[in-house]
């Protein structure tokens, strides 16, 4: 019998060995080291090809990036179960895409929704699997061949080989998605993008500090002499990620290695290179491939309008190679320096190449300007997101590039974006919706507040109010009010009000520390102190201010807007005077055009072309329009209608100094606290006035304040810009089709 037992026990535990060593440690013996190498996808020097059926032809990669957030959870938590997967799939097939790319490890919800979808599906959708490398790896004391990031990097190429052939257990520890991936989707994934948008000055550091080791050689991948030691890692993963592949499954797909603007191979003036601080090169032609690898290499890159423009600033193109700089002057008479930026990637590679990030955002805050072409990063509706996509896809197609990726599937509310981090509380991002903050609204697919309709809409129909939502009521004035996730809403009502001539002012005081009681923007008077005024002055002069005390850009940026310090030059704290209400861009330096601005008599001797006041815009300013997707007239980025007597208003709760509405908590005094600290509040107060009222005092009413923790409610819409790039892509393939 202890022999039986002791038996059992071994049975046992080989198994539990095998599996561990197969199934998590990715552990195998080559037993058909002959087996032919197969692929269905290859390249030659400017085109990716698909074999299916038989035939070989030409393959436009046209896809989606797919992010890993919805409302009420981190990307770390992902919370997207196998219904939504299958559900969106549908939609981003119904769009025109024919592929799908994540950049990370998911969860096995993913993989088996994907395998559910194509697996009785003729016109499947594919996808291009990402390795991630994590923002600290690139921001630390690490070089690139660090263990912490080059063996983690082939690790974790090895484990999504795993994955998508089905053969990988994980749990919370080992990687970054986590379960039991046993569906084989191979045969829909046609390639694998190694990496990140890598930081420059991790790049020269590894640069720098192995000078003598630029140079591989690989069965599959190996180096030219030009190659850096940072390029001769990448050949390194890049040969061992497709020999465990090659070796283990017989199988070989498509690699790229990620890159973007700021690693780009390219050279610039030095004026240009010291303005924008480009330090380093990373160029795929320095990475070549063996007759052993059978598959293809192309080059990725993520490639927006507006950053960094370096070509905005050229003075002289033929530096770059480009002898006629008007065959980019679009048919308005503006430069299109996308498109010709885009053509500089095609001349320069001799492989594929594939824009694999392009976007535009449809949040209401901005974060830079594209001068040339106005695709901006932030503050576009969703029509002119559309539109711009178009435009954009447009110029990466008519450049000859093999394929391009939106930028991206869905709206990710845990987002952050640099201008208004300083603003928001970041460990609760996730659980309220920050039109604010633009890194929030890429997608196609919108997260609206509530589980099937928002609580308002800021159409003119006044039909969604009752009468227990008003705060003021003065008779021949009242204001109403409500709030979700993503706004506070009010519905104000005057009585003959002439949106023409009448000006009315809504006072708001939220935190005792600071406030007014007078404001000598519009000689206006108030019975408590008040820290914001909306002046609603007609369809295009209406605005939110702010007391300057609790001006949160002057706190944060007043060195760079005005070349001086907030702290030193403190505001008093019953200040009246009201400013506007703005937002950094990018850059916080604006270069002068023209060589004779950057240069002295000697062009060797650098002289300052660089202005040093921040570029900013006003934010505050509100937006008339019709804001209900459901209407004809809609436009997404719309803060206010009127309607006979009654003005409809959403404000963004950041642009309140809320910096978590979740918890109701605000923007302390920034210059008893030296910056942004936040306390919670209850309550805030709102009033009415006009020109007419407006003496002697305004008087505020209470708005009780209660938030709503980790419980968010959402609904999922598609975007006005979805139908349009469908519409766009769908007249493509009819015109290719004949």
């Amino acid at each position: 019998m202890k022999k039986f037992i002791i038996a059992v026990v071994c049975i046992v535990l080989a198994v539990l060995l095998y599996d561990a060593a197969y199934y998590r440690f990715g552990f195998y013996i080559d037993f058909n080291p002959d087996e032919e190498i197969t692929t269905f996808m290859t390249t030659d020097e400017d085109t990716v090809y698909m074999t299916a059926n038989g035939e070989t032809e030409p393959f436009e990669i046209r896809g989606v990036n797919l992010g890993v957030g919805i409302p009420g959870e981190w990307a770390t938590d992902y919370a997207i179960d196998e219904e939504t997967y299958l559900r969106w799939f549908q939609y981003i097939k119904d769009l025109g895409a024919n592929t799908i790319r994540v950049y990370t490890i998911l969860q096995d919800d993913f993989y088996n929704a994907f395998y559910e979808f194509n697996k009785d599906n003729d016109d499947p959708l594919y996808l291009i699997h990402g390795v991630w490398i994590n923002d600290y790896t690139q921001n630390s004391h690490y070089d690139a061949y660090d263990d912490e990031f080059m063996q983690t990097f082939i690790d974790d190429c090895r484990t999504v080989i795993d994955i998508i052939h089905g053969n990988k257990k994980l749990s919370l520890g080992y990687g970054t998605g986590s379960g039991t991936y046993n569906h084989d989707i191979s045969q829909w994934v046609i390639g694998y993008i190694l990496g990140v948008e890598w930081e420059d000055v991790t790049v020269l550091y590894t640069d720098e500090k192995y000078p003598d080791r630029n140079s591989y050689e690989g069965e599959y991948m190996y180096t030219t002499e030009d190659a850096t030691p940072f390029e001769a890692m990448l050949a390194e993963v890049g040969n061992k990620t497709i020999e465990y592949e090659t070796d283990k499954y017989k199988q070989q797909r498509l690699i790229a290695f990620s890159n973007w603007p700021t690693t780009d191979p390219f050279e610039y003036p030095e004026y240009l290179e010291e303005y924008f601080m480009k330090c380093a090169q990373v160029d795929v032609e320095h990475i070549k491939t063996t007759d052993s690898f059978i598959s293809g290499q192309f080059a990725s890159y993520h490639v927006y309008p507006y950053y960094p423009d370096y070509l905005e600033y050229v003075d002289d193109w033929t530096d770059l190679g480009i002898t006629d700089s008007s065959e980019f002057i679009n048919e308005d008479g503006e430069l299109n320096t996308y498109r010709a930026y885009l053509s500089m990637l095609t001349e320069h590679h001799s492989m594929p190449v594939v824009i694999s990030e392009y976007g535009v955002s449809t949040g209401r805050g901005m974060a830079q300007v594209d001068k040339n072409t106005g695709r901006n990063q932030g503050n576009m509706s969703e029509q002119e997101q559309g539109e711009a996509l178009v435009e954009c896809y447009e110029d990466i197609m008519s450049v000859g590039c093999a394929g391009s990726i939106s930028f991206t599937w869905q709206d990710e509310w845990f987002k952050r974006t640099w201008n208004t981090m300083h603003a928001v509380d970041l460990d609760n991002t996730a659980y309220w919706s920050d039109y604010q903050t633009n890194e929030q609204y890429f997608g196609l697919l919108a997260f609206d507040p509530g589980e099937e309709e928002s609580v308002c809409y800021v159409d003119g129909d006044i039909s969604e109010w009752s009468e227990s939502d008003k705060v003021v009521d003065n008779g021949d004035m009242s204001v109403s009010m409500k709030y979700d996730e993503k706004y506070i809403y009010f519905l104000i009502y005057k009585k003959d009000f002439d949106s023409d001539n009448d000006i009315l002012y809504i006072p708001i005081d939220t935190t005792q520390k600071t406030g007014s009681t007078y404001c000598s923007n519009y000689d206006i008077k108030f019975d408590r102190e008040c820290d914001f005024v909306i002046s609603i002055d007609g369809k295009n002069n209406s605005r939110v201010q702010v007391q300057e005390r609790y001006n949160v850009l002057r706190a944060m940026y007043f060195h760079d807007t005005d070349n001086s310090d907030a702290y030193v030059n403190e505001v008093d704290k019953n200040t009246n005077v009201f400013s506007d209400i703005n937002l950094i861009l990018q850059t916080s330096r604006t270069l002068e055009l023209g060589l004779q601005n950057l240069y002295g008599n000697d062009e060797n001797d650098y002289v300052s072309g660089i202005t040093d006041v921040a570029e900013t815009y006003e934010t505050g300013i509100l937006e008339y329009g019709n804001a209900n997707p459901e209407s004809d007239d809609y436009t997404s980025l719309a803060d206010f209608i009127f309607n006979g007597d009654y003005i409809e208003i959403k404000l963004p709760w950041q642009l309140l100094n809320f910096s978590n509405p979740s918890e109701m908590m605000i923007h302390d005094d920034y210059y008893e606290c030296y910056g942004v600290e936040n306390i919670q509040i209850d309550e805030m107060y709102i009033g009415i006035g006009s020109e007419e009222t407006k003496t002697p005092r305004i008087m505020l009413e209470s708005f009780a304040l209660e938030g709503w923790g980790k419980d968010v409610t959402y609904h999922e819409r598609l975007k006005e810009s979805y139908y349009i790039l469908q519409e766009y892509w769908a007249s493509v393939d009819a015109e290719s089709a004949g």
